[in-house]
């Protein structure tokens, strides 16, 4: 098996097309047509299927795109052992760290962190909402993630780290009081709401909430960078409902008077880090792990 084939074939995959495919790659797209037609050739399966959209995996393709990630993340790994061998750790390691929580405010840390103690250690972060992180660590993109819920999902394995408590953040013109009693979810009927999409965590576990109570979520705007929407509510354009970690965050960055209350009842969504639960993690990534696990033990103290 050429090593090439399995790249070129990734390639493909991520970028939807042969012709995209040979342009990253600097190769002629009949070139890189006869390296897929081997390895279909070599596994005795189609693997992709054309069409005037581009190209889509068969279940054969699936399976060889998730091995063919680990194959060759094990051979860079082996490249970086055999760089480092007698030395300090060394390798690439991947982690997802969701959007609009506590994970996304570690981020930082994590790489002054691995910086200090793993210089060899090539760090690769994502924090991405418009992908689905167990699944990317089932296809070998990721090694591990900090991330919402608790599975079960077939594939990968949860460990639940933290539990975030939301709380409403709010322009003092909105006249809600500065308690330090959490404000009632049915108190917050028509007000003005900037939220993350449908599919995030966040926005789900408030929806949930409304709706238990009967009450209407009026959501002016669906905003997935928290720069802009601390900057948003500092306006007075809407309030939002966040976990504790971004809360104080918006409020920290906002010159406007802003209040911050806990919700009741209460709204919360548990962190867990999640691997893969087939394959296991380098010596990298487990120094990786360590690190980020102390950095998550610091927010619950």
């Amino acid at each position: 098996m050429d090593i090439r084939r399995l790249k070129s074939f990734i390639v493909i995959v991520d970028s939807g097309s042969i012709t995209r495919a040979a342009d990253l790659l600097h190769i002629a797209q009949p070139a890189l047509s006869q390296q897929l037609a081997a390895l279909e050739e070599h596994f005795g399966h189609k693997l992709l299927i054309r069409s005037q959209q581009g190209v889509s995996m068969t279940d054969a393709g699936h399976a060889v795109y998730r091995h063919a990630q680990i194959i060759l993340r094990q051979m860079e790994q082996a490249q970086a052992d055999a760089s480092a061998a007698g030395n300090s750790l060394a390798g690439r390691v991947s982690v997802g760290l969701v959007p609009f929580s506590s994970a996304a405010t570690l981020s930082v840390d994590l790489l002054a962190e691995t910086r200090k103690r793993h210089p060899g250690i090539l760090l690769h972060l994502t924090e991405s909402v418009g992908q689905t992180y167990s699944q990317m660590i089932m296809n070998g993109r990721l090694e591990m993630a900090l991330l919402h819920g608790t599975g079960p999902i077939k594939g990968v394995r949860f460990e639940p780290i933290l539990s975030e408590e939301f709380f409403l953040v709010a322009h003092r013109d909105f006249a809600i009081e500065a308690d330090a009693k959490p404000v009632p979810v049915n108190a917050l009927d028509g007000i003005p709401l900037l939220l993350p999409p449908t599919y995030n965590f966040v926005r789900r576990a408030v929806d949930t909430a409304f709706t238990r109570t009967r009450t209407n979520l009026k959501v002016v705007a669906e905003v997935e960078i928290v720069r802009t929407l601390a900057r948003a509510v500092g306006s007075g354009l809407g309030a939002t409902i966040m976990p504790k970690a971004i809360a104080d965050r918006i409020v920290s960055e906002s010159s406007e008077p802003l209040i911050c209350r806990l919700v009741s009842p209460r709204i919360e969504e548990t962190l867990s880090l999640c691997v893969s639960d087939q394959n296991p993690l380098s010596e990298p990534a487990l120094a990786v792990r360590d690190i980020l696990l102390e950095l998550t033990a610091r927010l619950k103290a």
